[in-house]
């Protein structure tokens, strides 16, 4: 099962072994800081955004056009490096994966 980490707004790491899920929602289970997932995951919002550590941005699955178009609509997404965390379902592909949660407004 994958480890992933989180690092939080204030630079806290929380190591999540065994995930599953999406990145989100094992960010919920595990009470990561910062992820609040206001639309419970359905990519409405902008509230579970991480920025990928730049070694896993081209490991994980290709991001899809409602993706693309809720972070359009943030003012300081990465354009290579920000994704949904409600968007990114975790495989064992990704044991080790890094992801930065973006501060919440």
């Amino acid at each position: 099962m994958p480890t992933i980490t989180f690092i939080t707004p204030d630079g806290e790491k929380v190591v999540v072994e065994n995930a599953i899920g999406t990145l989100m929602e094992t960010a919920t289970e595990h009470e990561v800081d910062g992820i609040e997932a206001a639309c419970g995951g359905v990519c409405a919002c902008a509230t579970c955004h991480v920025k990928v550590d730049p070694a896993w941005v081209k490991k994980l699955p290709e991001m899809q056009d409602d993706e693309k178009d809720m972070l359009e609509l943030e003012d300081d997404a990465d354009e290579v490096r920000s994704r949904l965390s409600c968007q990114v379902e975790i495989t064992d592909d990704l044991d080790g994966l890094i992801v930065e949660v973006h501060p919440l407004r």
